[in-house]
């Protein structure tokens, strides 16, 4: 049977260089492989079953989600140690989290009261234990109780209701895109320590902390080697793309949406096959790859024109050409699959969780 390449796959299309994400992979494997706190890598970002079990295969202790559903799918592949890194609500989504706590101790976040009576209600009810984490605010104003007090009164709620309290989470989202450097060490810095002091709270009430879950790819050096941390959910580092790369060095981009020329309107511009349908423009446009003589100005339903900017560019329809992912979550979004490449060769074809 021939070789595949990307010429031979209908755009628009999501293509990753498989050669970078192995070296992201291993990048954040190594550092995390002699450290106090472990790897619990977010499946949000990626998506992909067959990626999230190479996660555990290198040393991840669990994977993180985002969602109810991704939990389920996860559990069902034999991943058992699974956070959901969010906020649960409503009977029907509890009670859903009650019978995959049957299968799996999963992990949720919770910050509110209410949601806790709720869940330890059914917990009675069901005769199955559910485990919580509270979820603590560092300053992303997004969920999250309130650190110190608030979250202590918040874990012995928890345990008063029969729950299996396991510890504390909180994701301080607003500093991973900070530049590396000294102030952006000091600002996580301080955020880890308000979790730290949040722990102490809660075990001078006699309450263990086994868990303290944070972090992400923008921190994971300062984050994951702060002490009392047991936990990072890093997610970003594996993809990665243009918005992320100046916060995190240590890794490459991996991701192409592949797109056909279908129009060209000589020494002006050039029209592409793939618009806001196949590739996010949501933290800005993505850039051609490898044409510096071409710039993206706008992306339609299912068009993306681009400028001609040097009058050396010769393309003609039916030509192919990559553009360089800016925002990846949004944009794996968009697709049911995702191509391997490596050295120009589709190696494998991997299916996208919806």
């Amino acid at each position: 049977m021939p070789e595949r390449t990307p010429q031979d796959i209908e755009t628009p299309a999501l293509l990753v260089d498989l050669n970078a994400m192995e070296q992201n992979l291993r990048t954040m494997a190594r550092f995390f492989c002699n450290r106090p706190a472990r790897l619990r890598p977010h499946f949000k970002n990626h998506r992909v079953l067959e990626l999230a079990e190479r996660q555990m295969e290198l040393g991840a202790i669990g994977i993180t989600c985002a969602r109810l559903w991704q939990a389920e799918r996860l559990v069902r592949r034999g991943i058992r140690s699974v956070l959901i890194a969010n906020e649960v609500a409503g009977d029907g989504d509890l009670r859903r989290f009650v019978e995959l706590s049957r299968e799996a101790p999963v992990l949720l976040a919770v910050d509110h009261e209410e949601v806790v009576r709720e869940l330890g209600r059914l917990a009675r009810s069901s005769g199955v234990q559910l485990n919580v984490v509270v979820d603590v605010e560092l300053g992303l104003k997004r969920c999250g109780v309130a650190p110190g007090q608030p979250a202590a009164e918040l874990a012995k709620a928890a345990v008063a209701e029969g729950l299996q309290f396991r510890g504390l989470m909180g994701y301080e989202g607003h500093l991973q895109l900070l530049a590396p450097g000294s102030e952006k060490e000091t600002v996580v810095s301080r955020a880890m320590q308000s979790l730290a002091d949040t722990r102490a709270l809660i075990e001078a009430e006699g309450i263990p902390v086994s868990v303290v879950s944070c972090g992400g790819t923008g921190d994971y050096r300062t984050a994951g080697s702060y002490p009392g941390i047991t936990e990072n959910q890093a997610g970003s580092y594996l993809l990665m793309d243009r918005s992320y790369a100046a916060a995190a060095p240590d890794f490459h981009e991996t991701l192409v949406v592949l797109a056909t020329v279908i129009s060209v309107t000589p020494g002006e511009r050039i029209v592409v096959d793939a618009g806001v349908k196949a590739v996010s423009g949501e933290r800005g446009l993505p850039v051609v790859k490898n044409m510096p003589g071409l710039r993206l100005r706008a992306l339609h339903a299912e068009h993306a024109p681009i400028d001609i900017l040097e009058p050396g560019v010769a393309l003609k329809p039916g030509d192919r050409i990559e553009l360089a992912v800016h925002y990846h979550d949004a944009t794996v979004n968009l697709h049911r699959r995702m191509f391997g490449v490596r050295n120009g060769v589709v190696e494998r074809e991997f299916t996208i969780e919806h």
